[in-house]
């Protein structure tokens, strides 16, 4: 099979979103603000249009009309869809922020697989499933990819890229060259295997972990112990990582 061709920067892609939760919708803002993506959204909540009208504009620019849901739905930059038939049928990036289910992920790319083209882009944007446990029953493993953002992705700039040992090359350079062109800053940072948590939940956990340990023991105050980490560490790794600093 021959890899997926180099992503453009300027080149405007199909993005159909499945799942419209906390980080669904925050990956819509981002789609949609820095990048030129046409973006259709499914989810099977019933009332879908009237959520999406309610809630995504909080994760919008307000200022810029262009960015209004009433223009993006105008100049059909953003499509609603009733079905993941119709959000799939021109995807060149299919991008799913579902429950935290294998079940249910191990479900659905075998489906997507039958309605989208060969060189469609598969990221799952689970916060802690493997690809290489998701794609179990696709026909080709080589096209997931876990697209693991630090939430919420529209404000938060780091983007871990996790691929299975199957996932192709290419399509972690696909991704990596998606997000590093987006004007917003984002930072695709790409493991080299796989890993329960991935790196920046487990960096994440092990501080907040030692921090209940150490307000268990009455070392020190919850509130003095926040104070503490924003007044060293926090504006210094923000700086500097902690091989750097």
């Amino acid at each position: 099979m021959s890899p997926p061709p180099p992503p453009s920067p300027d080149a405007q892609h199909n993005i159909t979103l499945i799942g419209l939760g906390t980080i669904g919708l925050s990956f819509a803002a981002l789609h949609l603000k820095y990048s030129n993506a046409v973006v259709s959204v499914h989810d099977t909540r019933p009332d879908l249009e009237e959520y999406i009208n309610s809630v995504l504009p909080g994760y919008m620019d307000s200022s810029d009309a262009a960015l209004s849901l009433a223009q993006l739905r105008l100049t059909g930059r953003l499509k609603i869809c009733s079905s993941l038939e119709e959000a799939c049928q021109h995807a060149t990036i299919v991008q799913e922020q579902g429950p935290e289910n294998l079940t249910f992920k191990r479900a659905l790319w075998p489906h997507v697989e039958k309605l989208v083209p060969a060189s469609t882009h598969l990221w799952s944007s689970t916060s802690g499933i493997p690809a290489s446990h998701q794609v179990a029953d696709m026909q080709d493993h080589t096209r997931l990819l876990v697209v693991h953002p630090f939430n919420p992705p529209h404000i938060m700039p780091l983007i871990e890229l996790v691929p299975s040992p199957t996932t192709q090359p290419a399509e972690v350079a696909f991704a990596r060259s998606y997000f590093s062109a987006m004007p917003s800053g984002h930072q695709p940072i790409v493991l080299n295997k796989e890993i329960p948590g991935f790196v920046g939940n487990r960096l994440a956990f092990a501080l907040l972990r030692e921090a209940c340990y150490l307000v268990d023991q009455d070392v020190i105050s919850a509130p003095d112990l926040d104070r503490l980490v924003e007044s060293s560490i926090g504006p210094r790794w923000a700086v500097q990582g902690p091989f750097r600093s």
